[in-house]
């Protein structure tokens, strides 16, 4: 993204000096300043610029307004477009740079990161070199403002991905209309001239893609969040508004010295309102980005009529420009500094250590222009010639492939150092069938004591054992076993097919249900109702909660309504009720909210509470009995990833019981069960001592990811599952 083409300003098809001139515009360079100023420091978290992320609309904008500008004079000019030409100087200007601090990120990465962090990481690097990395965020649905995992430090290069795959459809799209023009002319049988006159036709295909993407944006942010972050489709509405103001550049240059400055002024003064008002909790891009996009729009427009003046003259200033020159190396350098900078130096950067690799990162983007841009971009022989432009871009972008293959296939394997340690195994307390509430009651606290002895014994393990299960490189793998061949809904999957286990023409029935927190329950659920002959049906939706919680924003109720999320929870009530099992288990997450923040549910709030109280009544009135898991510990950090990066220092990995424990949550809900007419069982002391949360139980590995528990682990928990199904199932 960032620098794309040179600051000139549009001209007009005007029989004006002016107008035809190509004029270098200091104020965008200056506002490119601007921009990458924002963007780095609120990627340092440097305090009061909160919502400085705008600044990747502000450069959205200005490409938007040169290459709109630079296509229409060759369109208005000739008639076409030479595209060679014009791709040709787009891979010479961009290609290199980035391909070089892509290898050297990747290299980084891979010497740097966490073993199970690096490989992503690489293959976020191979992607970026493609500039295909903003779709595959989107499919990983990455949350650009997440902060309980360490981001990718390829991150930043999905703005990239949106600024080259503008380039391949800009061009064409500009070319087709004239071509059309051409056409339309030729069947109205008037003169086809190779020069395009008027600009109408091609302002009103710019206004109708911008009404059209920013519409999908809006409600993608409600709906697809990471859709409507990295996606050019939801974006384009910006390219687009810049590109409205390089086609309007007459009439803007008509504006009144007075209007001119205060348009200019009122623009930049946007800009900077929204870096201090939004914060990482906007949502965005949706109406929010109005705001910098308009901004830099009246910023640009109003220096089309007074560039060295109003806001202009702060903008040109020799300081601002030079930042301006370096923007796009800068963009490059500064993630991937800031993300890598901490695992160099063994511990987490405060503010002045951030400020000061902002400031490194910087120098690095002055070495890169001096010395790489600059000489490629000037070079004669290469800039003089599109084929060898295009051959520049192509090797450079082949290079950075080919080192990120090589190194994902060099990649170490994460092996745990420490002696081998015995299997993990909890023998099961057998209880007569007619015993009283009390024997099983006293089945369930031995088993628990089981497995807390295991769990306080591997509370100070230091060394990862060898025979670790699942082996970190599974646990990535593991996490697609919980769909369970689609018994788990994804959240835009609507019904719920029959997902039946264990001895499924029993008459008993166990309903376990809930979202992917249920679903890890199912190998220990799946153990028992074989040993029992019980019926196990799995009724699991993700991200969609069991509980009726009221939304009051009508288009959080349309991301629901797409998310099938309100359908699913009358079809799952209306089955229970039908099917009438003997007992039904509820566990869901307990991070909505927190994790995610489009739902409107919070988790441990007074609707939430009410709202499990209203379930817990429900699920009593099909007559079976209810049994509510309460949430494992959050440890709020990819456990496998931390731990490939700690082989032989486990409690770096270990949370504590304090900050992974909702104590006074856990307490509300159960009360709320009782309330209601069910069982609460608070899981914690099977995860944690008084103290910590150990992530490994003698061999196995606890979490698959950072909040949900291992296959293996849950199948060892069988013994307690059954312990605790018994005691339901006796209250009948």
């Amino acid at each position: 993204m960032l620098r794309q083409a040179q600051s000139v300003s549009p001209t007009d098809n005007q029989p004006t000096a002016r107008s035809e001139q190509k004029t270098f515009r200091t104020d965008i360079e200056g506002l490119r300043a601007v921009a990458v100023v924002a963007v780095v420091l609120f990627h340092a978290s440097v305090p009061g610029l909160s919502g400085g992320y705008v600044g990747v609309d502000v450069f959205f904008v200005i490409s938007g307004f040169l290459i709109t500008g630079l296509l229409w004079r060759e369109v208005s000019s000739t008639g076409t477009v030479r595209l060679r030409s014009f791709y040709g100087a787009r891979a010479r200007r961009l290609l290199p740079a980035s391909a070089t601090v892509g290898v050297i990120t990747m290299i980084g990465s891979a010497l740097l990161l966490p073993p199970l962090q690096a490989g992503p990481a690489i293959s976020d690097g191979i992607a970026s070199a493609l500039y295909v990395s903003n779709y595959q965020f989107v499919m990983r649905g990455v949350d650009y403002f997440a902060n309980n995992v360490t981001p990718s430090p390829f991150l930043h290069y999905w703005s990239l991905g949106v600024e080259e795959q503008f380039y391949l459809v800009w061009a064409p799209m500009l070319l087709g209309t004239a071509w059309l023009i051409r056409l339309a002319r030729r069947a109205r049988r008037r003169p086809t001239a190779d020069a395009i006159a008027s600009k109408r036709p091609f302002v009103v295909l710019l206004a109708v893609v911008a009404f059209l993407s920013f519409a999908l944006s809006f409600l993608g942010t409600y709906i697809v969040p990471a859709a409507a972050f990295y996606s050019l489709p939801t974006r384009a509405w910006q390219l687009a508004a810049g590109g409205l103001v390089a086609l309007t550049a007459i009439h803007w240059q008509r504006l009144s010295p007075r209007v001119g400055l205060t348009v200019g002024w009122a623009g930049l003064a946007l800009i900077l309102l929204a870096c201090v008002w939004f914060t990482p909790k906007t949502l965005y891009p949706g109406a929010a980005a109005l705001l910098p996009t308009l901004g830099a729009a009246l910023v640009i427009g109003a220096g089309c009529a007074t560039p060295t003046q109003g806001a202009g003259r702060p903008l040109g200033l020799p300081p601002m420009r030079a930042i301006g020159r370096i923007s796009y190396s800068w963009y490059l350098w500064h993630w991937p500094v800031l993300i890598l900078a901490p695992f160099v130096l063994g511990h987490q950067l405060g503010l002045a250590a951030r400020v000061t690799a902002a400031l490194l990162s910087a120098g690095l983007a002055w070495l890169t222009t001096r010395y790489l841009e600059n000489p490629l971009r000037f070079a004669p022989k290469i800039r003089n010639s599109a084929w060898r432009s295009l051959g520049l871009g192509a090797g450079a972008t082949v290079i950075a492939v080919c080192v990120g293959v090589t190194l994902l296939k060099v990649m170490p394997t994460p092996v745990g150092h420490g002696a081998a340690a015995k299997p993990l195994s909890f023998g099961a307390i057998p209880v007569p069938a007619d015993a009283s509430l009390g024997t099983y009651d006293t089945a369930v606290q031995q088993t628990f004591a089981r497995v807390q002895a295991s769990v306080a014994a591997s509370a100070g393990v230091t060394s990862i054992p060898s025979n670790l299960t699942p082996p970190l490189w599974e646990a990535y793998a593991e996490k697609a076993d919980l769909a369970y061949n689609g018994c788990l809904r994804e959240p835009f999957e609507s019904g719920q097919p029959e997902c039946a286990m264990g001895d499924t023409g029993s008459s008993t029935t166990v309903a376990l249900i809930g979202d992917s927190h249920a679903a890890m329950w199912t190998p220990a659920f799946q153990q028992v109702a074989t040993q029992r002959h019980w019926r196990l049906e799995m009724l699991a939706k993700g991200a969609c909660p069991l509980l009726d919680l009221p939304i009051t924003n009508p288009l959080s109720r349309l991301a629901e309504l797409f998310e099938h999320c309100a359908q699913w929870r009358g079809q799952i009530l209306d089955r229970l009720a039908s099917e009438r099992p003997r007992l039904i288990v509820l566990s869901l997450w307990r991070g909505y909210g927190t994790g995610e923040s489009l739902s409107g549910y919070h988790a441990y709030d007074s609707a939430w509470i009410a709202g499990f109280t209203r379930l817990v009544q429900r699920l009593r009135a099909t007559g079976a009995q209810v049994l509510v898991l309460g949430p494992i510990p959050d440890p709020h950090f990819h456990v496998p990833v931390c731990l490939s990066g700690n082989l032989d220092n486990v409690l770096a990995c270990t949370p504590n019981r304090s900050a992974a424990v909702n104590e006074s949550g856990i307490a509300a809900e159960a009360a709320a069960t009782k309330a209601g007419g069910a069982q609460y069982v608070d899981t914690t002391d099977l995860f944690c001592t008084a103290e910590r949360c150990p992530v490994i139980v003698d061999n196995t590995l606890v979490y698959l990811d950072e909040n949900h528990m291992t296959l293996e682990y849950s199948r060892a928990l069988a013994p307690v599952v059954a312990a605790l199904a018994d005691r339901a199932l006796a209250h009948n």
